[in-house]
This record gives structure tokens, sequence and C-alpha cells, in this order.
């Protein structure tokens, strides 16, 4: 199937991972700094927050602080009740797909297990965008899926640029199967696949450029199922490559 030509739209991008809750000055600051002490274990599931020793440990006032709650309240993170006061919620209420949710989680460390988990979602989305792709890709998108792959031949071990091609090839990746659902996905997989990386960077690894390009051929050649399992085996070897 020859590739459709969708004029006006720009190659993708990746999703920068480090983009934070749009909030600004002292409220933003207040946000960023109650989360990390949940998401660092300051805070516990169920604790209670001391509200007067939260304004003075951050050194803001009592209506920053109550904004900066309900903006964590509406995260999941936090609630408040009657007699009892404001308190961290349980994990399993968080909004894990929320994007400052998962760029907490990630600056905080995340454990070995939110890696699996999320492979675990990759296994589930990539190879079906995969597979949509090959009969869906545009021009640009086919554009985009080989200045990643250019960008990664070109890295020359250079683990940030590996990372940012690595981020490239899967946003372009999931643009390309043209369901805008696939495509928001990449807020939550990117960020989350970049931190997975630097990981990988710092040990022996498999190189990623064969495999990537395995996909993006199946892709350009409209072979569904070949871009489906081309997908999979991408997936095994980052499992692979996990420390």
């Amino acid at each position: 199937m020859s590739p459709k030509t969708k004029t006006g739209t720009p190659p993708a991008k990746a999703a920068a991972p480090d983009a934070s809750y749009v909030g600004r000055g002292v409220h933003k600051v207040a946000v960023e700094a109650l989360a990390l002490r949940i998401f660092d274990g300051t805070y516990d599931e169920g604790d209670t927050l001391d509200l007067p020793q939260l304004m003075a440990d951050l050194d803001v006032s009592q209506t920053v602080l109550r904004e900066a709650i309900k903006v964590l309240t509406a995260k999941g993170l936090v609630d408040a009740r009657q007699k009892r006061g404001t308190f961290v919620r349980p994990r399993d209420d968080w909004n894990v797909l929320d994007s400052d949710v998962l760029r907490w989680q990630l600056r905080a460390g995340a454990p070995t297990d939110f890696f699996a988990d999320l492979l675990e979602l990759r296994r589930s989305i990539e190879p079906a965008a995969a597979a949509l792709a090959a009969d869906r890709r545009t021009d640009d998108d086919l554009a985009a899926l080989d200045a990643a792959l250019a960008a990664m031949a070109a890295c020359d071990d250079d683990p940030v640029l590996a990372v940012r091609a690595d981020a490239s090839f899967h946003t372009a990746l999931l643009t390309a199967s043209g369901n805008q659902f696939f495509a928001q996905m990449r807020r939550i997989i990117i960020p989350a696949l970049v931190e997975r990386d630097r990981r990988v960077h710092s040990h022996p690894y498999e190189d990623p450029l064969p495999v990537h390009a395995a996909v993006a051929e199946r892709v350009r050649a409209g072979d569904a199922e070949g871009a489906y399992h081309a997908m999979l085996e991408l997936l095994d070897m980052a499992m692979r490559d996990h420390p």
C-alpha cells in the first residue's frame, strides 16, 4: 500500500520528559515540593499532613498550600475528611496515568516493578500501534521514523542522543497508528521510556538499531502482521536489556 500524504503536518516530536505542572511561582513550587514528599516516602499512605508545619517548611501562605492541595487532590494523591484532616490516599487511588504523577514517581526513583508494569502496558499497545501504522502511515510518518533511525545510527554511543532518538522513534510510531488514543499514550510511555533508557545505557546492552529498523521496514511495506511481531521482538529485547 502506498503511503498517504498528510499535508501541513510536521513529523512527530518526542514529548519532553521533564515537562512539569503548569502552575507558576510559589504555587508551582509548593505543588512540586509536596508531591515529592509523598513520592519519596516522607508521607506514607494514610498519613495525615501537618498543614501548619508544611506552611513553615515550604515558607508559603495558607492560601498557597490550600491551592497546592487542591491540585494533588485532583490527581488522587490526597483527600480531606472532617475530624481527620488532609491525608495521603492509598496508592491504588493515585492517577498513575497523569503525566505529573508519572514524572514525580520517576523523579523519586521508580522501583523495578514499575518498569515491569510499563513493559506489560507497552506490549498491549505498541504492537497494535505498529500494525495500524502499517496500514495508515503517511509520508510524514515515514519521514519521522527515518529521522529517528538516522539519529539512532549517528548517536555514536552518546547516551543522551541515544535516549532522544529512541523516544522520537516510539513517538513517531504511536502517531503513525492514526489512533488518537494510541498517540496520546506517548505522554505515559515516553517519559518512562526515557528513564528506562537512562538506566539501560549505564550497563552493556544490545544494539537497538536493527530491531527498530525492522519495525520501520514492516511499517513501510504495509505489512501489519509483520510490524506487530517486529515490535514484539523489540520489546523482548527491551526486557532483556533492563538491568
